[in-house]
């Protein structure tokens, strides 16, 4: 069996031409070199396998190189080029900071410095990892690192700039390595595979580099994985279930479920999800991605932002073609929340779920399940004298009523009583034929429990209502009534939106025409004196009670 090399060895850069993704800083090298402006000290930082390390040899391959290309490429058959790939190059070191990170390896490498190099101009010095340095091999570094031998070069790489120091930083010229770009794995991964006579749709290719988050090595870590599982051969399914990654058509049934308002629909593709060994998170972090690639789609002019194969796009632009942007905007927010506040909620399951039937009711009621009944309004039949019994399936049961909780009227404020008034405004009643007789006290007090009762669909003016004292006296053959409310803008808010429509109402009931309704502020101080916040509250409880007023003086508490 020949001897296996993996592809990120194996296909690792060796010339700026072959760095990938990186132009900017491989043109900033180049041009360097070709001014004979090095520095003594550079600093590569950036994520993991984005080509820092590899940017760092062939930068020292080049600077030493006795040959070096039109383009300032390494020859690679000099003998500095030749020694360093063969692992003996007296004048290129590297230095694995995270395993040597002591002064005394600091030491030794100040001692490696002042040797001048055997073969090329410069003696280089990569040091890897640079930030797992110890706080003393720092302080070790720093005057060598600042005023190193004409001949030495450092060329430090690290994935945590913000854990080295400032005195170092400043002694360094920074380069600060991006992620790569999907388009631009893509691209690197398909010469690849043809290299190796593999076979790959451009679907998987996408998959593997948005997999990879910017990082050239992961992704040709995940392309080894995946030819190994796949053979030579490789299918867009197959690649998603090795890499346990949400198949792209889930997605779109969901959202077509959603548009349909088929929570049932909804809810069995996410159990099916689940059931594949998906992890929930996941799955609400890729639906979150899919509704995002909808609006992108949707937008002009923003094709671009979809990092995705063209049949994909295609696909996209059909869907977001039937999305409402207001439905897309307001279910991305959906499950955006759903996703925050996933790993506080008690039930997880049950958490993501109500999300779905939300984005199910974003464009519609809830469709009905086969099989339930749908009641529908019987067309208007005259019916004979002897009806027969209506059947029970033509009636669906009324809802009982949710139970009232009655409020103090003290505790409403003008504002709520604004915004129910917006929500529903009063209706205006048909006045049935009224008498010119007076009707007793006790006929009005019952005619004003039920109108308070007809407000029901707002309970804080209800509350009002009902809470209100009333006082009645006669003029003449007019009925005066009078009911109190707390503050003087309530009173005028009543006056001005509802009076009317009150003594309308108010004499409906009763059937009386000879009553005037009118409103006022009361002079109860038990009403005045009402406690609202908790410290009242509780002074008031301590007040009214010795035991609990001792209990509290006794223990020191501060109310």
């Amino acid at each position: 069996m020949s001897e296996y090399i993996v592809s990120a060895r194996k296909y690792r850069p060796a010339s700026f031409s072959s760095l990938i993704g990186q132009d900017n800083i491989a043109q900033t090298l180049k041009n360097s070199v070709l001014r004979g402006q090095l520095a003594h000290a550079y600093l590569f930082c950036g994520p993991r396998g984005v080509g820092k390390t590899s940017a760092a040899r062939i930068f020292a391959k080049v600077i030493n190189c006795a040959n070096p290309g039109p383009e300032l490429e390494p020859c690679g058959k000099c003998e500095s080029c030749v020694s360093f790939n063969e692992g003996r190059s007296y004048c290129i070191h590297e230095l694995d900071a995270a395993s040597n990170n002591s002064v005394d390896d600091i030491k030794t490498l100040i001692d490696q410095v002042n040797i001048p190099p055997q073969v090329g101009k410069y003696s280089v010095f990569i040091v890897d990892e640079v930030h797992m340095l110890s706080q003393a091999a720092f302080n070790a570094f720093l005057k060598t690192l600042e005023e190193p031998p004409a001949h030495a070069i450092f060329i430090l790489a690290t994935t945590e700039k913000h854990k080295i120091l400032a005195t170092i930083l400043s002694r360094c010229q920074t380069y600060d390595f991006g992620r790569i770009s999907v388009p631009d794995i893509v691209r690197n991964l398909r010469d690849i595979a043809g290299k190796e006579g593999i076979k790959i749709e451009d679907e998987a290719l996408h998959v593997i580099a948005m997999k990879a988050d910017g990082a050239m090595r992961d992704a040709l870590t995940i392309f080894d994985q995946t030819v190994a599982f796949c053979g030579n051969d490789i299918k867009a399914e197959e690649v998603m279930k090795n890499l346990n990654v949400l198949n792209y058509d889930h997605c779109f049934a969901l959202v077509d479920a959603f548009l349909a308002g088929d929570h049932s629909a909804a809810l069995r593709k996410f159990d099916e999800i689940l059931s594949k060994g998906f992890n929930a998170l996941h799955f609400i972090g890729s639906l979150s991605s899919h509704l995002r690639d909808l609006i992108v789609a949707k937008s002009d002019g923003l094709t671009a932002l979809l990092e995705l194969p063209e049949s994909l796009v295609e696909r996209y632009r059909e869907q977001a073609s039937r999305c409402p942007f207001k439905f897309l905007y307001d279910a991305l927010a959906a499950t955006v929340a759903c996703e925050g506040g996933y790993r506080s909620s008690i039930n997880p399951r049950l958490h993501i779920e109500f999300c779905l039937m939300r984005l199910c009711a974003l464009c519609g009621d809830f469709a009905a399940p086969a099989g339930m009944p749908v009641a529908t309004a019987a067309p208007a039949v005259a019916a004979p004298a002897a009806a027969s019994k209506p059947s029970p399936v033509e009636k669906s049961p009324e809802p009982a009523p949710a139970p009232k909780r009655r409020k103090a009227p003290g505790a409403l404020s003008l504002n709520a009583l604004q915004k129910e008034e917006a929500a529903a405004p009063v209706a205006e009643a048909a006045a049935p034929e009224q008498s010119g007789q007076l009707p007793d006290d006790e006929s009005v007090r019952n005619a004003w429990k039920t109108l308070s009762e007809t407000f029901s669909d707002r309970p804080r003016l209800q509350n009002t209502l009902s809470g209100s004292k009333l006082e009645m006296s006669e003029d003449g053959d007019v009925k005066q009534v009078t009911f109190f409310v707390v503050n003087v803008a309530q009173k005028d808010w009543i006056r001005e939106k509802i009076l009317k429509d009150l003594e309308q109402k108010l004499r409906s009931i009763t059937g009386s025409s000879k009553l005037r309704l009118d409103v006022d502020v009361t002079a109860d101080e038990e009403v005045k004196k009402q406690s609202y916040t908790q410290r009242e509250q509780a002074e008031e409880l301590i007040n009214s009670n010795p035991e609990i007023r001792n209990l509290v003086k006794d223990l020191s508490l501060d109310v």
